[in-house]
């Protein structure tokens, strides 16, 4: 006899005195159904299942692939460990399921920052008019700036924010973003590159002593940092406007933009992948691998991510001031 979830109701209602024909209209089934359940009560006392011998039946049946699917529909970033619980079967016949039958795949989730309407305007006028600004200047000329925190502990694992999807979608706007984190033990770094192989690794400055910058002064430089406020009180835009004329201002320099600054959308990364996974007993031990890290990235890289904002500046505007990475 074919197994029915509907065992347990049919055995209620049979033994409260309910006729088999009373029982399917109820439950909605077959009265073949509610028969042969009945008819194993009558012969055993209840209706449990009789266990078989022999190979036991498959469970990927075209039902199961149903409810997966439609959980997955549902809600994407279900585990497969406790899709597998809820349906009572191995995690393995889930994975089968979502890999053989529905084509899905489990990635990670894009990293990005949010981006509400208003930004996302203003986001697209700034990069229109960044790409018009580019067209006098060089992008080359800029000295890209940003400040970054460090721990002392090691980066969390990220590999357990996942996301189940087909190829195509892995790729669309489907692809959720897990938001940045703030670190708790810290220590603050800031640092500058530019696309020009002199002078390509300027300055990394765990602490950054008053006067640094006018370092960099007197070259065909173009300074950029992010707009926070400090950024923008008076004193710190008579200093720029004094060393280094045609900074990029408000005026040009979108806000919430870090996929735009090659410090944020690359360098950091790649000084955290050369310290990933160490323990730093202090700060200062911190400080000293991350000025060792910093003094091996390769110029060659450093050119490449500097010449690629302008391609990020047009993929932004396709994207209309929106996250864009789909695009590059």
């Amino acid at each position: 006899m074919k197994s029915s979830p509907h065992r347990p109701s049919i055995e209620l209602l049979f033994k409260r005195g309910l006729g088999s024909a009373e029982i399917a209209r109820r439950l909605q089934i077959s009265s073949s159904t509610v028969r042969n359940v009945v008819a194993a009560i009558k012969k055993r006392g209840d209706a449990s299942e009789v266990k078989k011998s022999g190979r036991p039946r498959s469970v990927n049946t075209r039902n199961t692939r149903a409810i997966i699917k439609k959980r997955i529909i549902r809600n994407d970033g279900l585990s497969l460990n406790r899709m597998a619980s809820q349906l009572g079967i191995a995690r393995s016949t889930v994975q089968s399921i979502v890999k053989n039958d529905l084509k899905l795949k489990s990635y990670k989730l894009r990293r990005g920052q949010y981006l509400s309407d208003k930004s996302k305007a203003m986001r697209l006028e700034k990069c229109r008019k960044l790409l018009q600004h580019f067209q006098v200047r060089r992008v080359s000329d800029v000295i890209w700036t940003d400040e970054k925190i460090f721990t002392i502990e090691p980066l969390p694992n990220r590999q357990n924010q996942r996301q189940l999807l087909s190829k195509d979608d892995s790729m669309s706007p489907k692809r959720r973003l897990a938001h940045n984190r703030l670190f708790p033990k810290k220590c603050h770094g800031w640092a500058g590159n530019h696309g020009n192989r002199v002078y390509q690794k300027i300055v990394l400055m765990i602490i950054c002593y008053p006067g640094s910058l006018s370092t960099l002064a007197g070259g065909p430089f173009i300074l950029q940092q992010d707009w926070a406020p400090s950024h923008g009180s008076r004193s710190t835009l008579a200093v720029l406007e004094a060393h280094f004329p045609g900074f990029l201002d408000k005026n040009l320099w979108p806000a919430s933009s870090p996929d735009l600054n090659p410090m944020d959308f690359s360098v950091w990364g790649m000084l955290e992948g050369k310290i990933a996974g160490k323990v730093f007993a202090t700060v200062d031990d911190l400080k000293a691998a991350l000025e060792v890290a910093w003094a091996s990235i390769d110029d060659g890289y450093l050119r490449r991510t500097v010449n690629s904002v302008k391609k990020r500046l047009r993929a932004c505007v396709k994207a209309r001031g929106s996250n864009f990475e789909i695009l590059l």
